[in-house]
């Protein structure tokens, strides 16, 4: 599969959050050329504030390899991550994270992220964790105005 299938697939698993009343937000983990893992956020559905997307994806990924350590795979998720997933993307060791919509594009549709670019964060901290921007930003960034003509949108 491409790259761009693989943000394909986070772009239907962050529909599925969003008709499950989530924020837009999805992230699947691969290895190998096969995904072990896809989530959405799930912050409204745990009242746990930390439940974004990609830390549920690195959960769900350490379970089924059954280790804390994902060297070896790639993570590709529809926003940029912030500075709590990108650190949790670091501490996980995933080698490299795609993302499509910006810090900017998020902002614009009302999320109060800390505008810190995802690159200059890795690094600034030294992490080895490749990010590529960009990728299907266009579809990416048109799951905000799903989200909120949904009618599922919520105020941070």
């Amino acid at each position: 599969m491409t790259n761009e299938q693989f943000m394909k697939m986070a772009i239907e698993k962050t529909k599925e959050g969003i008709f499950a009343g989530q924020s837009p937000f999805g992230a699947v983990i691969v290895k190998k050329g096969k995904v072990v893992a896809s989530a959405h956020n799930r912050v409204w559905k745990t009242c746990d504030p930390t439940a974004h997307a990609e830390v549920n994806a690195i959960r769900e990924a350490a379970k089924e390899l059954n280790t804390i350590d994902l060297s070896g795979t790639v993570m590709y998720t529809t926003c940029e991550p912030c500075p709590m997933c990108l650190s949790a993307i670091h501490w996980a060791k995933i080698d490299k994270v795609y993302f499509g919509a910006t810090i900017a594009d998020a902002a614009d549709a009302g999320f109060k992220e800390l505008e810190f670019p995802a690159k200059e964060l890795a690094k600034l901290g030294k992490s080895p964790l490749e990010v590529e921007d960009g990728l299907c930003r266009e579809e990416c960034a048109a799951l905000f105005p799903l989200w909120k003509n949904a009618g599922l949108s919520r105020s941070y």
